[in-house]
């Protein structure tokens, strides 16, 4: 366990930065792997099946890792205020919670997914290899609810490298089984989808396991399981808050997938690619996000509010020092990366997805500020305005679709982000720095 309210904030932040951020180029290597063998196995047609679900796969996922983390903050303000009870209980909810929701979630999006890939616009002829692929996550998201429950639980606590051991083991894990369950059998692109779900399966299990055998504090008592109005409450308004700001932000993605599925399997090969490699390029931008909802929710609970501000503008500096480093990386770098992961040489997919990283990253540094203060909002107890920015974005997004994508074709789908980013960091901006927890001092405030 680490406790975030007392020491130097730079060290502390960067300290609990270094093993997330670790975990999630792990986690990566899930994405990478699946890209790079089914690209290089299958081919392109299985690679654009792939690809023209990962939005919906996004979005669901995406919602439930917001769920947790949201709820996983309640924990850290506990854990800060030292409120070892309502810890427990916090961590008891959010294992039942977790569950109903992400089954609920599992028999809705399962019954009808096939009018949902519809309402995508997958092509004919990859439609049947994007159904089973898309299933078989789908299915498998309990799993990885449950291994998102235990990492934010553990994050919450100080603990941030239990969650990489696990998932380091379960990035080479699944990388093995890709190669197996694609090369070596006949499920085609859904060989890719089970190797995902088996991989987190087990990193859940064992994170159970060691969460409970090491931390005497999270040996939950039956009494912590008792139904509580008020936990309940605090729970939902906060997971709700964060996954719906994880499904705004890829509802709006979904909705460029659909206009991105009708361009043709190069655009949408494309694009698959460029997406992957942003993932890579933003990962440290949800890395200091992640980083920023404990800390400040730990500091929150204890009452330290300077320590607060100061945290925010050094991780700020932190994450724009990364965008001058992403700059000079895809202007020198980025087609031989494309090359890399799509295995393909075709100039169209090379040159549009390049094109896509090339304007992209001019403002990656308005990422770095709305991911640092979002997620600070949230550690705050201001779980709205993190949802008005994210409604911002789904409104921006699915507007370019409507208008412009049809007019003019994949370059809509190029300056949409760096549009919506720049109207999504207003409210965020606005709303910290006039937020009392940024200007109160009491005698505290100072460890």
């Amino acid at each position: 366990m680490k406790d975030l309210t007392t020491g130097k904030p730079w060290k502390l932040i960067l300290t609990f930065a270094l093993p997330i951020a670790i975990g999630n180029i792990f986690q990566l290597c899930y994405s990478f792997a699946d890209v790079w063998i089914v690209g290089n196995i299958l081919g392109n047609d299985a690679l654009a099946a792939v690809g023209s679900t990962s939005t919906l796969n996004d979005l669901i996922i995406g919602f439930l890792i917001g769920l947790t983390n949201g709820f996983a903050v309640i924990t850290a303000q506990k854990f800060g205020a030292k409120n070892e009870p309502d810890l427990r209980r916090s961590v008891a909810h959010t294992i039942m919670l977790g569950t109903a929701i992400s089954l609920l979630l599992t028999v809705f999006s399962v019954a009808f997914l096939t009018p949902i890939l519809n309402a995508l616009n997958i092509p004919p002829e990859h439609f049947d290899n994007a159904r089973s692929y898309a299933k078989v996550i789908l299915l498998g998201m309990t799993a990885s609810m449950v291994y998102n429950v235990c990492a934010s639980v553990l994050r919450a606590i100080g603990d941030a490298v239990t969650p990489l051991i696990f998932l380091v083991f379960s990035a080479f894990l699944n990388v093995g089984l890709d190669y197996v369950m694609i090369a070596k059998t006949t499920l085609g692109v859904s060989g890719a989808a089970y190797a995902t779900v088996i991989s987190q399966t087990v990193s859940a299990i064992l994170c159970i396991i060691y969460m409970f055998v090491r931390y005497p504090l999270l040996r939950l008592k039956k009494e912590d399981f008792i139904f509580s109005t008020e936990m309940t409450r605090s729970l939902l308004t906060c997971g709700i808050s964060m996954g719906l700001m994880a499904s705004l932000v890829s509802f709006g993605t979904v909705s460029l997938q659909s206009a991105i599925n009708t361009f043709g399997t190069n655009i949408i090969v494309a694009h698959t690619a460029a997406r992957k490699l942003t993932s890579f390029f933003m990962m440290p931008f949800a890395v200091f996000g992640m980083t920023m909802s404990a800390y400040c929710a730990q500091n929150y609970g204890a009452e330290k509010y300077s320590r607060i501000r100061r945290g925010v503008f050094t991780t700020v500096l932190y994450a724009w020092g990364w965008c001058v480093c992403l700059f000079i990386m895809i202007y020198t770098a980025a087609p031989a990366m494309l090359k890399l992961i799509t295995s393909t040489e075709v100039p169209e997919i090379i040159d549009t997805a390049d094109l896509y990283l090339r304007v992209n990253c001019i403002l990656y540094f308005v990422t770095a500020v709305i991911s640092v203060f979002r997620n600070s909002l949230q550690g705050i107890g201001d779980h709205r305005t993190p949802i008005i920015s994210s409604g911002i974005e789904l409104i921006g997004k699915v507007a370019i679709v409507i208008f412009f994508a049809p007019k003019i074709g994949y370059w809509a789908i190029i300056l949409s982000e760096p549009i919506v980013w720049v109207l999504m960091v207003i409210p965020l901006i606005v709303k910290l720095l006039s937020n009392p927890a940024m200007r109160k001092n009491p005698h505290n405030a100072e460890n």
